[in-house]
């Protein structure tokens, strides 16, 4: 029988569950940072595995040297992707002082009341609607320099966080059998092997993804810096590498990277004649960014997606697509990591269930 002291109970180990889950959740938010390093960490982790184990077992490294070597090959990698952007820095450095932003906004203007004539001798009318959006008055350039300093003060934090970022890499490569052993305490008898073989095939995909991944956009970096380099794009390594990176971002990413290029290639050409000069570029650079498209939809991607983590292309589609949707750009990102892993576990969880069985007959 229910009495009102058993529902004061229920209510009362309600609330203080509520509390609890709150402080929870206020605490990850106080520490999102370190949870991002660990997150970045743990994905550097999955990419070093195959590294780390072609130095112990081809080049007889004890575990000690081999990860350090592993760690000095991600020091080397990244420290070059940061050499790209030291020119581009110290040159917006050098002219901050100087920096002009009436020309530059002289400039601007410039370049749309060119494309207003372009459009207007083709019989489109857009110059009434240009000049309701005032556009002189709505753009703002003196926060160009504002930006530049804020982006060199993240610039400053960016040395700490990754420090810490390969610090935690080290030690979880270098003590990764014992986090195993330990976790291996903490899992219950029942469903130790369940747990164990779980986590060494997510190991096993998720490295094959990530490492697919990199040479996926590195295939993608070098096509957009041959096209960018063609029309002699100021800049084109690191605008590249930035395209590059966007791609990480499934399908909304290449469109981003885009309409990059193309402001920057029209922006790059400023003062030279719209119809005969920037225009055509653009069009070029534009025709040549998605003929990089066409190449990496149709090679690159299905054979990560396909090989690495054992998926249909329709299925990894309608995955980013849901998650999209759910829970936006980020979602996107970490939609096929996260589906991998929902897999392995159901399959080792519930291997008698036929959805699952149809879902990870290849796992």
């Amino acid at each position: 029988m229910i009495t009102p002291k058993i529902i004061s109970k229920g209510i009362l180990r309600a609330l203080v569950s509520i509390v609890l889950v709150t402080l929870l959740l206020y605490f990850f938010y106080q520490i999102q940072a370190v949870l991002i390093y660990l997150i970045v960490a743990l994905i550097l982790t999955l990419i070093g595995y195959p590294i780390l184990d072609f130095f112990m077992k081809r080049l007889k490294f004890n575990n000690t040297f081999a990860t350090i070597a592993t760690v000095f090959i991600f020091v080397v990698t990244i420290s070059g992707f940061i050499m790209m952007f030291i020119p581009l820095i110290l040159n917006q450095g050098a002219n901050l002082s100087l920096l002009n932003t009436a020309e530059i906004e002289k400039s601007t203007i410039q370049l749309v009341n060119q494309i207003t004539v372009f459009l207007e001798n083709h019989h489109i009318d857009s110059s009434q609607m240009l000049k309701e959006v005032d556009l002189s008055s709505k753009l703002n350039f003196d926060l160009i320099p504002n930006f530049l300093n804020a982006l060199l003060g993240t610039l400053s934090s960016f040395g700490m966080g990754l420090a810490s970022v390969l610090f935690i890499t080290f030690f979880l490569l270098k003590d990764r059998r014992s986090f195993l052993i330990t976790a291996r305490k903490l899992i219950p008898d029942n469903h130790e092997d369940q747990v164990l073989n779980s986590i060494e095939k997510i190991n096993k995909l998720l490295s094959r993804y990530f490492i697919g991944l990199v040479i996926q956009l590195f295939i993608v970096f070098i096509l957009y810096l041959i096209i960018l380099l063609i029309f002699g794009i100021p800049n084109a390594i690191v605008i590249a590498f930035l395209c590059a990176v966007l791609n990480v971002i499934p399908y909304i990413g290449p469109l981003i990277a885009s309409i990059l290029a193309a402001i920057l290639t029209m922006l790059a050409n400023l003062g030279t004649d719209f119809q005969s000069e920037i225009l055509p570029t653009t069009i070029y650079v534009l025709i040549g960014f998605w003929i990089v498209q066409i190449i990496d939809n149709n090679l690159s991607q299905p054979i990560i997606f396909s090989k690495s983590v054992s998926s249909h292309p329709l299925e990894i589609f309608l995955v980013i697509l849901i998650a999209g949707f759910l829970f936006g750009v980020l979602g996107m990102i970490i939609a096929v990591p996260l589906f991998t892993i929902l897999k392995v576990v159901a399959k080792e969880f519930f291997p008698e269930n036929k959805a699952i069985q149809l879902l990870t007959k290849n796992i």
